[in-house]
This record gives structure tokens, sequence and C-alpha cells, in this order.
């Protein structure tokens, strides 16, 4: 309806705009510091770490310093949060990793970047279908005797995360709540049966000391613990969804890494406690994954090792719903910014949601799950132990990068508040220690594969994050030089919707901001200024009165409230006899468009308020 022709001597009415322009907007303030807090810890799923991971680190490395390894790493990338969650008290976007790198490297190696996240991030999510149906159909067949196909489960997982994908955020956050503290309060019985029940009566610390760290194998240790944090970085994933961002975001990140670090650290010591640390890598070699449900059951009872069984597989589930709404949020700020398809870039209005992201995330898995069926892969050692170390190497990588992109992002600003801890150093020594991290997991790859050195997916799969990598910069390079407009909104997040509106204008030709009268079709024939201002010091936005011609259609009222500087005052006629009258009159005339919200106001407002004064 906004765009039929409307005479100027109309009076004041309100029309319908359409749909809001920035349409491809989250859903605001749904998320408080818990709330993210649950998204972060559910992606790193504790007592599938603990449980399986931890366990199988004695077995395979023959040392008993996972626990010190844990508290290390929690300590690596605790320095990494604090330039982290400086650059998102200054950036708030759905993109991370992506923005981060874009706004502190440059657009092309961001858009590098944003193709490796998207690449890790679906391994991660996917491969723990795999993981989800095996382990569920293992249980069904030792409770029930059911032989129910791994990937019938998966699917079956795979349709109820389809369902959540597209519902408000904050469900998805009630949901990990009541999975994640099921699964937390398991942990912490389990870790007092242990260290009230110590082997041969005595609490050790033997899987503490930090000569652990120098014993052969420690690459393997640090790579081991590493991945079990990943998902920790996923607070600035859910930034514009969150309630105050820029305290929000720090918050949530600090207390996730601090609580998971404890929580890792105690839990693989108490175990080393309660078997004995002389014991434990035997043990842990024989038992392999049930050792903690054996060791626990023999206190607790049968009920209780059922029910940790359980848990494992809600653990699953849990960071199965939280990878989900990262790669979905991840592709929503690719698309909004047209990067990726545009469509991508699309919320629904009801619940906010990515919905777009979601069910393109949703179909990817689908395929993979199929694929997976059809080439007889092993859904536990091919999809979710394969996949998962793949995708956290691709989040290792970005973490090295984001590092150094605080630093360099910061050393073009002077004025963001930030003191050089914060800016400088912080980042800096994170970058170090990550680099370190990353050079021993492409050394000790092939443990964590399980395979020889020899073999080809020891090299393939590390090299192919170079590929997406390089891909990504090409890409970037190409929007750069044939896609003008897209390539400046890159890493601008909801702004980048309002700075590709100016691609149709007239440029600037002075320094004023104002750009030169146009006219607009289908409104009343009047002049038209656009002002462009800048968010930041180096991205253009603009402009402004589109944004504003939402509430206030283009014509008299919008010349009204942003005037030419050089043009003489409107000629209100029977309006300057009485300034009081004038006063009153103008604001009833303004107040009725402003109150319409996404409705505009049909030129001749101006007119209604001299009708109004007289």
């Amino acid at each position: 309806m906004a765009d039929k022709t409307i005479s100027s001597t109309q009076s004041t009415a309100l029309v319908r705009v359409g749909p809001s322009r920035v349409s491809s907007a989250l859903a605001r303030n749904r998320l408080g510091v818990s709330s993210i807090v649950f998204f972060i810890v559910s992606a790193a799923a504790p007592l599938t770490v603990i449980g399986s991971g931890a366990v199988l680190a004695f077995a395979n490395t023959k040392t008993i310093g996972i626990p010190i390894a844990y508290a290390v790493i929690a300590v690596v990338l605790a320095l990494f949060a604090v330039g982290y969650v400086a650059m998102s008290r200054h950036i708030t976007n759905a993109g991370a990793f992506y923005t981060y790198v874009a706004q502190g490297l440059g657009r092309v190696p961001g858009v590098g970047a944003s193709f490796v996240a998207v690449v890790a991030y679906n391994a991660m999510q996917i491969g723990l279908y795999g993981g989800f149906g095996a382990v569920l159909a293992s249980h069904l067949t030792t409770w029930f005797s059911w032989n129910v196909p791994w990937w019938a489960l998966a699917l079956g997982a795979w349709l109820v995360i389809a369902v959540l994908g597209v519902l408000r955020i904050d469900f998805n956050s009630r949901v990990l709540a009541v999975l994640l503290t099921a699964e937390c309060l398991i942990m912490l019985v389990f870790n007092v049966v242990e260290l009230t029940n110590p082997a041969d009566g005595t609490i050790t610390f033997d899987s503490l000391a930090p000569s652990n760290l120098l014993a052969a194998g420690v690459g393997a240790l640090l790579v081991t613990a590493v991945t079990g944090f990943v998902g920790f970085e996923g607070g600035a994933v859910y930034a514009e969804e969150s309630r105050d961002p820029k305290r929000t975001v720090a918050q949530a990140t600090y207390i996730a890494v601090a609580f998971v670090g404890v929580l890792y650290a105690v839990s693989a010591w108490a175990l080393t406690v309660g078997i004995g640390p002389d014991r434990i890598v035997d043990a842990a070699t024989q038992q392999q994954a049930d050792l903690i449900f054996n060791f626990n059951g023999g206190f607790l009872g049968q009920w209780i090792v059922d029910i940790g069984r359980v848990l494992i597989v809600t653990s699953l589930f849990a960071a199965l719903v939280s990878f989900h709404n990262t790669v979905a949020r991840y592709l929503f700020a690719l698309g909004r910014e047209q990067v990726l398809p545009a469509g991508l870039g699309s919320t629904n209005r009801r619940t906010g949601s990515p919905y777009v992201g979601s069910l393109a995330q949703t179909v990817l898995a689908f395929l993979v799950i199929i694929v997976s069926v059809v080439a007889g892969l092993d859904p536990l050692i091919d999809l979710m132990y394969i996949g998962t170390t793949f995708g956290g190497l691709g989040v290792i990588i970005l973490m090295v990068l984001t590092s150094i992109s605080v630093i360099g992002y910061f050393s073009r600003r002077t004025d963001t508040g930030e003191n050089t801890w914060h800016k400088f150093v912080s980042p800096g020594i994170a970058a170090v220690l990550l680099l370190v991290v990353l050079w021993l997991t492409l050394d000790q790859y092939s443990y964590l594969l399980g395979l020889p050195s020899g073999h080809p997916a020891v090299w393939i799969l590390p090299s192919s994050f170079a590929v997406f990598g390089i891909a990504g910069i090409a890409w970037g390079a190409y929007l750069k030089s044939r896609r003008p407009a897209t390539y400046a909104a890159i890493g601008l997040g909801a702004n980048s919707v309002i700075g590709r509106a100016s691609r149709d204008l007239p440029q600037r030709t002075d320094s004023s901001g104002v750009i030169p009268s146009v006219t607009s079709p289908g409104l009343a024939m009047g002049p038209i200024r656009h002002e462009v201002f800048r968010v930041g010091s180096d991205h253009p936005v603009g402009p402004v009165s589109r944004v504003l011609s939402e509430a206030f259609v283009e014509g008299e009222i919008a010349e009204w409230l942003v005037p030419d500087p050089g043009a003489p005052p409107p000629d209100l006629p029977g309006l300057l006899g009485d300034g009081r009258r004038t006063r009153a009159g103008c604001r009833r005339g303004f107040r009725r468009g402003r109150a319409v919200g996404r409705f505009g106001v049909v030129p001749g407002g101006v007119r209604s308020a001299e009708r109004d004064a007289a």
C-alpha cells in the first residue's frame, strides 16, 4: 500500500508501510546470564567428557595427568576470554568469531574465518548424532533387549531438535537448564562418593601435580583437555538476544569457563582418588567408559548406574541442541550480511528465531546421517569421535585468529575505555599459548583419531580447514571487487541491513553528510534528504531517513523533522501569530506520527497541524 501515489492535498491518515526493512533481527532481551551459561555448559557436555573423554585419556596416554591438564587449559581459556569479552562489549553480533576476525584483521580474512566456523560447528553438531544414536541403542538393548538401529534414534533426536530450533530461544534455554542441572547433580554425587571412599583410605593429590605435564604424552593430554571445553566460546553468539549484552556475555563467559574448569578438574581428580592413582590407568584400560558407573554403582546401587547412563544420553542431546543453535546463528549472521544467500538471514516474526538457518542445518544433518548409514560408517568412531575431534580443531584455529584479531581491533582504536591488559597483554599471551595447543593438536592428531601416523585422514582432515579458509578468502575478495555494497556491510551485524539500503542513493558531495535531493517515486513528490551516519570509525551506514520513513513517510513531516541547514524555515501560515498555539499544534501533529509504530503518516501532516492550531 505504501507504493501507491498519494496526493499532497490529502489530510493526515494512517497507512501500513509493509514489513520492517530491518526484518533480519533476532529476538531481543530473551536471555540473561544464567540462560547463556546453560547454552555454553551444555555444549561442553560435562558428564560425557568425564565419563568418556577423561577415562579414555587415562587409558590411552598411560598417565594420570588429565586433571591438571583440565586446570591448565581452563587458565589458558580464561586468558583468551579476557580479550574475547572485551570485543563483545564493543561488537554485538551473532557471527562471533567471524565478526571479530572481520573487525580485527579485515573483511576478507573474516569471510575466510566464517567458512571455517560453519564447517567446524556443523562437524561438532552432526557428529554428536552418531554418539547419541549409538549410546542410546546400546542402552535399549541392555535394558529391554530392543534392537533399534542407531540411525532411527538419531533421526528421532533430529526431529525434536528441528522443532526446538524454530521455537523461542528462551524455551530452548529452559530445556537445557533441566537437562544440565540433572547432569551436574549426578556428577556431584559421583564426586562425593569417590572422595569419601578413597583407595587405601587416603585422599591423594598425585594427579594434580604439575610434574605430570612434563611426562611423555603431555600433548595428547592438553589436546584432550581443550576439546572438552569446546562450546564455551558460544556466549557471544547469543549477544543479540541477551539482556544488556555488554555485561551479560562477559559474565556468562567467565562463569562458564570457571565452572567447567573446576568441574572437570575436580571430577577427574576425584576419580583417581576413588580408584587410586596407581590403579586408574589399568582400570580405565579394562573398563573404558563403564569405569565411572561401575565404581559408583558399587556404593549407590544399580539404579544410580542406570540414571547415569540415561543422563549420558541427555548430555549428548543437550549438546546437540546447543550446537544446533550456534550453527543456526552463524548461518543467520552470514545470510543477513549476504556473505551467504540472503534467505539465511530471515527470522521468524513470532518467535524471533533464525528459522531458515536452523532448517538449513537440519537438512544438512539429515543428509549426513543418511549418507553415513548408506556408507556403513561407525556412528561412534566415524561420526562422533572423528567428527567432534575435527570440529574441535577448527574451533582452536578460530580462537587463535580471534586472539590476534583482538589486538588488531584495539590497536586502531584509542577511545574504547579498555585497559592494556584487556586489549593487548591477555590476548597476546592467549594467542601464544593457543598456538602451542594448536601445534600439539596437529602433532598428536593421529593419536586423537586412533589411526596410524601415515593414514591419509591424519593430514586430509586438518588440511581441509586450510582449503575452506582459502575458499572463504577468495569469496571475500570476490565480494570486494564485484559486490562492494555487500563487502562494505561485512561484520556490521544488524546495521548491515541499514547500510545496504544506501547503495541506490547518490554519493555524498561534501563533509556535511547531506546527500543531494532526490524525489521519492510513489509518494508526494517533494524533496527528500538523507543523512549518513557512521558505526564505529570505519563503517558508513545510511540512510537515516529511510529508517525513519517506517514511522514517518517521506514528505513534509520528514522535511520538518530533518530540515535542510541551508534552506529557509518552512512557511507555516497561521502558525506564527501565536507561538503557544504553534508549538501545541505542531506537537499534536508530531505525536500522531510518532505513536503509530510500524505505520506511516501520509504527507499532509504539517497541514493537519496547521488546522489543529487554527
